[in-house]
């Protein structure tokens, strides 16, 4: 089972960061098995994570998955960049690949969105939780109880 932290924490991190949000979206149900390939079955999302996840050199720091999509944290845009434009790594080919097999029919969408973090310009709570998000991808400390998201932005937002 999963530990649950107790209390509140916050995460911590050094430095800036990149929150990459991917996901991907079935159009055409009937054609749920079809769809599975096109968005690389066994050599899809998954398999890039677990990649990732055994070359932490490559710079994701961690990621959550919600169902047809995730969040991922990485170290820095150079590095989520690099692992995209790299043949060597898994995502080259299975992008390729949905393009061939996809192409212009609408059976199944993707997307994603990057967020640039610059250092102490973000805020996260877990009470009672396990690591998640954020936390699960840095470290966990405890949040202070009269500490407030204001207070944890370390920005001009928190002397305002």
């Amino acid at each position: 089972m999963t530990e649950i932290n107790r209390g509140r924490w916050t995460a911590e991190i050094e430095g800036d960061f990149v929150v990459f949000i991917i996901g991907a979206r079935v159009n055409k149900p009937w054609q749920l098995l079809r769809i599975a390939r096109d968005l690389g079955g066994r050599r899809g999302m998954g398999h890039m994570l677990k990649y990732l996840s055994e070359h932490p050199e490559k710079g994701l720091l961690g990621y959550e998955s919600m169902g047809f999509a995730n969040v991922q944290y990485w170290r820095s845009f150079e590095h989520l960049e690099a692992f995209a434009k790299d043949t060597d790594d898994p995502h080259l080919s299975a992008w390729r690949s949905y393009w061939r097999r996809v192409g212009k029919d609408d059976r199944a969408g993707i997307w994603h969105e990057t967020f640039l973090v610059r250092d102490g310009e973000y805020e996260a709570i877990y009470a009672n939780m396990p690591a998640r998000g954020l936390g699960k991808a840095s470290s966990l400390v405890r949040a202070s109880e009269s500490s407030t998201a204001r207070g944890r932005l370390r920005t001009a937002a928190s002397t305002s």
